[in-house]
């Protein structure tokens, strides 16, 4: 393998510890530490495991959580209530509602109800606004720590061909944005999108988030590009080649021959997203300070 690994643990930790530290001054300042809601409805076993996550993540750098766990029968305007009710809270400084929601509830609408200042997911439209814009407040957290990882290799997007595979609000879009607000030129591709090997073909930076498997082939890899694998797919143990089962959407052992640098999957972009949610909670309780 020639390309170097981008270890997204080893940034991960790295960003953790800025953050604790950034907690204990704001602590300071704020007479109490800062706090993080976490909102879950219903009872999806992978949505539990998340948010234990998070709130585990959150301790550990000196931030509280705040546990809210609601039962799917509250409905659409039983959440909106404890929504309302946190937005109003002046002790709460980030609020996270856990996606995706139980069937019947318009996940749009609920995350409206999220004050921008608040807003440590990045996914209201005032915040995807100002992004769009070149004004970033709270950016989506997966799309932050790809930026974080690129730093941490010193890769410049001014000036370079980006290439951005996907185009969700969770990802792609958010990804664009930042990277043109990096100076980057930046293409988006989709579903609809002709010819992608040729468009991948040209790209000194390629971000990949589709949830396909291997979607991406090495031969589709410029010669010294810089490679993030967003996506995580579970197949087969035999067919991944290792024990988890767990493959990109990037053809790894190809790409890595011929990439300058590339995300593991998993090890790569995974653990910046909390890392970065932790970010998000310290950002927005300084914004609100001032």
């Amino acid at each position: 393998m020639a390309a170097e690994l981008i270890d997204g643990k080893a940034v991960a930790a790295r960003v953790r510890e800025r953050v604790a530290g950034e907690a204990r001054d704001l602590a300071a300042r704020l007479g109490r530490q800062p706090r993080l809601a976490t909102v879950l409805v219903g009872e999806d076993p992978a949505s539990q495991i998340y948010v234990a996550n998070k709130q585990k993540a959150a301790r550990e750098v000196g931030i509280e959580p705040i546990d809210l766990r609601l039962p799917a029968a509250v409905g659409e305007q039983g959440v909106a209530r404890e929504l309302e009710r946190l937005a109003a809270d002046p002790t709460v400084d980030g609020i996270l509602l856990q996606l995706p929601l139980p069937a019947g509830m318009e996940a749009e609408r609920l995350l409206g109800l999220i004050p921008p200042a608040k807003d440590v997911d990045g996914l209201t439209v005032t915040n995807a606004g100002l992004l769009a814009q070149g004004r970033p407040q709270l950016a989506p957290c997966t799309p932050l720590g790809v930026m974080e990882l690129l730093a941490s290799i010193s890769f410049d997007p001014a000036g370079k061909e980006a290439v951005v595979v996907g185009r969700s609000n969770l990802l792609g879009r958010p990804m664009a944005a930042l990277l043109l607000n990096a100076n980057a030129t930046v293409t988006v591709c989709h579903s609809r999108t002709r010819a992608l090997a040729e468009v991948v073909k040209r790209a000194e930076l390629l971000v990949v988030g589709v949830g396909v498997p291997r979607l991406v082939k090495g031969g589709w890899i410029r010669p010294g590009a810089v490679v993030i694998d967003v996506g995580i797919n579970r197949i087969h143990p035999a067919e991944a080649g290792n024990k988890s089962g767990l493959v990109g959407d990037v053809e790894f052992e190809e790409a890595a021959a011929v990439a300058a640098a590339i995300t593991p999957v998993p090890g790569g972009v995974g653990p910046m997203t909390v890392a970065m949610l932790l970010h998000n909670t310290i950002r927005a309780a300084s914004l609100r300070l001032g």
